[in-house]
């Protein structure tokens, strides 16, 4: 699956969006949420180098949020009709008006919000296509939580062979094969 780089740019900013809802593996050890205020928006849209976005406020907070509750279902849908279904809810209502762009150094890609759209919608529409491919290519299982039990992180499996199970594998991965490890040595021994 060929993957542009304005998708793996919606991809990444999905996933950190996702992993912001609380209970959902986000960043504090808490599960708690990460983007309660406009300044966490604002690192937000920052670290992700989102195009267009003005001033942000409240209404923009609670709209992203909004938003970020759809993803959170995306990647919960257990089936490709449900992924498609919310997919589609979240791309319609961003009123998208796909056009080619070639800004800040990138060759042509494709914008899918409406000029002057809120970030929300920004976030709707780029992301829900960056996800739609995979419905469309029917990888939609490479949408995927982290299987650590103690963390419930999206990502999205990009491993040649869909076998990527963890969020991290120097994090995750690493620390339950040290355990699995651990545990055979244990009763190995005794």
């Amino acid at each position: 699956m060929l993957i542009t780089h304005d998708t793996r740019c919606a991809l990444d900013a999905v996933v950190d969006l996702v992993n912001t809802a609380p209970d959902e593996g986000a960043e504090g050890a808490d599960g708690s949420d990460s983007l309660v205020l406009v300044a966490d928006l604002q690192d937000f849209v920052r670290e992700h180098d989102i195009s267009g976005v003005g001033a942000l406020t409240d209404r923009d907070l609670s709209a992203v949020r909004a938003v970020r509750d759809r993803f959170c279902q995306v990647f919960a849908a257990e089936d490709a009709p449900r992924a498609a279904s919310l997919i589609n809810e979240l791309v319609a209502s961003a009123g998208t008006t796909p056009q080619l762009t070639d800004h800040d150094g990138f060759d042509w890609h494709v914008h899918y919000f409406a000029p002057g759209a809120s970030v929300a919608d920004h976030l709707a529409a780029d992301c829900g296509m960056a996800l739609a491919f995979f419905v469309v290519a029917g990888e939609q299982e490479r949408l995927r939580r982290c299987e650590a039990p103690d963390c419930r992180r999206a990502f999205v499996d990009l491993s040649r062979n869909r076998s990527r199970r963890y969020c991290d594998s120097r994090t995750c991965g690493n620390r339950l094969h040290v355990a699995a490890y651990r545990a055979r040595r244990k009763e190995a021994a005794g």
